[in-house]
């Protein structure tokens, strides 16, 4: 980040020293080239605090790439020793309502979208993609503000925690996470609204946010994710982002999403699973629904067979609301469910339609990863702004590292995440080293009556890998 860098291009010179530091040098080298400019953030340096707040968010962003699980831990970690600081100044920043996360994730994606577009190494011709999707932020502590109980359809059963709708950019070659928002579930019984009782309600933290970016969070949480998915989406278009299909499940496929896509002067189309319910399609047959869409399809021996996908599929081209769309419908096996695929697209064949779907799946691979790799809804403040926070980091070190697999080749995101964390942590153990070393040195001195600085001196100019701990150990010490 070009002002206010000095720690970003401080590591980038160090590790630069160390051909063997690939992973983390090419990490450095995305977050020095990243232009956000402190006004960005939102809010202003703390009189007693010796960093700026740039300089504050680079720190947190470092955090995974240091092996730093969270601030409690940042004392011990090699990185605090190239950056001595207290563990407060990150709370106190993460705390804050007044700092503008939105706006810094798409500052950052922007920029990485233009790097990647004008990239000629990388060049490919497969469609952008939008996707939309949610997942589980379980949660452990009663208190946080604005917990609440949510059904999980992974563990099929409620769980205390949030809803966190995501919408990522893929290209099918990479993806980034470009905006999320937190929500909670009223729930069926009134007695326990949000599935909690009036006491457990009322122990809930809780902070006034009027005037604070964070407002904005807070409204969003009892909005219904359909709504904000379509905020989401405008506010994208609205930032410059250019997509050619919009991928949403059955949750998000309907009149109000064919309308938007359909509505925009950008070019570009829904495709998105759909129920198999009561929504009525005008057809040939007349106002029908998706199952008597494919009985009638299947009495005109309209179904076909994939080799490829190994499914039996038919389309037929009808209306919503209106609205021209395509519908696809697929089936394995005789006894298999068919399942329904529309589209804005009339032009997509179904083979097109599956393979853009199935991408989809990267979501869930993101997921994956950013939760096992980057502590993704680990975080344990009570504060509602400080869970946007923490969730909005580890959306920017994802983004980071599918930039760097993108341009150095590396093969996964873990992959890139373990080498990048075994350059570092060689930072962790190089004063325990360099004690050993003094400490060996001092009694062969004192054994032997030979001056301790010469023998020092003599042996650090005879062994490369001395010389190269004394610069590590003369350098964090200067930090």
């Amino acid at each position: 980040m070009r002002k206010d860098t000095k720690i970003i291009s401080d590591l980038r010179s160090f590790f630069a020293k160390n051909d063997d530091n690939r992973a983390i040098k090419c990490i450095m080298g995305v977050m020095e080239h990243i232009n956000i400019r402190s006004s960005q953030i939102g809010v202003e340096k703390k009189e007693n605090c010796k960093f700026t707040t740039l300089q504050v968010l680079n720190l947190l962003m470092l955090f995974p790439f240091f092996v730093v699980k969270n601030a409690s831990r940042y004392s011990n970690s090699s990185l605090s020793k190239l950056f001595n600081c207290d563990k407060d100044m990150f709370y106190r920043f993460m705390n804050d309502g007044n700092v503008k996360w939105r706006k810094l994730l798409y500052a950052m994606n922007l920029q990485l979208i233009k790097k990647i577009s004008s990239s000629t190494t990388v060049h490919h011709d497969k469609p952008v993609c939008l996707i939309i999707d949610d997942t589980d932020a379980p949660k452990t502590g009663m208190t946080t503000e604005l917990i609440g109980r949510i059904w999980s359809h992974v563990h099929q059963k409620s769980i205390l925690g949030y809803k966190c709708l995501t919408m990522m950019l893929s290209d099918g070659v990479s993806q980034l996470f470009l905006d999320f928002s937190l929500h909670g579930e009223e729930g069926k019984d009134k007695q326990k609204v949000q599935g909690l009782t009036a006491k457990q309600r009322k122990a809930r933290y809780t902070e006034d946010h009027e005037g604070q970016a964070v407002k904005e969070r807070v409204d969003e949480y009892l909005m219904k994710k359909t709504d904000k998915a379509i905020d989401m989406v405008k506010y994208a278009i609205k930032r410059g982002v250019r997509f050619d299909y919009l991928l949403v499940d059955s949750w998000f496929t309907s009149t109000k999403f064919v309308r938007l896509i359909t509505s925009r002067h950008i070019k570009c189309h829904l495709l998105g699973m759909i129920k198999l319910g009561k929504t009525n399609y005008a057809t040939k047959y007349g106002n029908i629904d998706a199952k008597q869409i494919i009985k009638h399809l299947q009495k005109d021996k309209a179904c076909k067979h994939n080799k490829v996908l190994r499914c039996c599929y038919c389309t037929m081209d009808v209306k919503l609301d209106g609205v021209p769309v395509r519908l696809f419908f697929c089936k394995r096996g005789r006894k298999g469910n068919w399942n329904g695929l529309l589209t804005t697209d009339l032009s997509l064949s179904f083979t097109e339609a599956y393979r853009l779907y199935a991408r989809r799946w990267t979501t869930e691979v993101a997921y994956k990863d950013c939760k096992t790799l980057l502590n993704l809804g680990k975080c344990q403040s009570v504060h509602f702004a400080a869970q946007i926070a923490s969730l909005t980091l580890t959306m920017m070190q994802y983004n980071i590292l599918c930039s760097v697999k993108r341009f150095e080749a590396y093969e996964t995101i873990g992959g890139l995440f373990a080498e990048v964390t075994n350059d570092t942590l060689e930072l962790s153990v190089t004063d325990k080293i360099w004690a050993l070393i003094l400490d060996f040195v001092l009694q062969v001195a004192e054994r032997y009556s030979i001056d301790a600085t010469e023998l020092l001196t003599d042996f650090i100019d005879n062994n490369p890998i001395a010389h190269m701990l004394r610069k590590m150990y003369i350098y964090k010490q200067a930090s």
